[in-house]
């Protein structure tokens, strides 16, 4: 009976079928179909994974940054993904040649930055507008629950002069409300009005 209420509540409470949060929904509700993105720390091709609805539901191309290789037997049994995946460092990947590469625009509209230790995912964040990428759109991790420093921010003093702004905050894992770990930007020419993620959950 409990393994049964368990996997109910997750099944009712997961806001994604595939994201753990619910990233890509939010970049369908700002672009819908036909968009483009980079996916840093893509970890498995379908489960917990930001960008599999995007690709495979939704027409979007882009491509992938992972640099454990111990998912790269799952991709390569995945039929359903066809856009490329690196992997590489994300610190020290070259994303204006892969942008090029893979026929993207500079000014993608989602980026999904996810890597561990923390501090990487902020350095990866850097790399990619040091190579003059400008994401409509960022889904951040932070770690909040865990890290000693505060990288929303960090994240957000570094982006602001960008023309960023939070979009959704203190964003947390299916119901763990406590477990607060990632901050979503968007640029200011989105019009988007900053919301708590517990009230941006509700639309789903």
């Amino acid at each position: 009976m409990f393994s049964i209420k368990k996997k109910l509540y997750s099944f009712l409470y997961k806001v994604s079928a595939y994201s753990q949060a619910g990233q890509d929904l939010f970049a369908l509700e700002l672009f819908g179909k036909n968009g483009t993105y980079v996916d840093i720390g893509s970890g498995n091709p379908v489960s917990g994974n930001n960008s599999y609805l995007l690709e495979v539901k939704n027409n979007w191309v882009g491509f992938c940054i992972d640099y454990d290789t111990s998912q790269k037997i799952n991709w390569e049994n995945n039929n359903e993904r066809k856009n490329k995946i690196y992997w590489v460092d994300a610190t020290l990947f070259d994303y204006k040649k892969a942008v090029i590469d893979n026929k993207l625009p500079i000014n993608i509209d989602f980026l999904s930055c996810d890597i561990e230790p923390q501090h990487k995912t902020f350095l990866a964040l850097k790399k990619v507008f040091t190579d003059g990428l400008r994401p409509k759109a960022i889904a951040f991790e932070t770690d909040y629950y865990r890290e000693k420093i505060d990288y929303s921010s960090v994240a957000d003093l570094f982006l602001k002069p960008y023309g960023y702004q939070i979009g959704v905050k203190n964003v947390y894992s299916n119901l763990k409300k406590k477990k607060i770990f990632e901050t979503w930007f968007v640029h200011n020419s989105l019009n988007f009005k900053t919301i708590e993620y517990k009230d941006w959950v509700k639309k789903f």
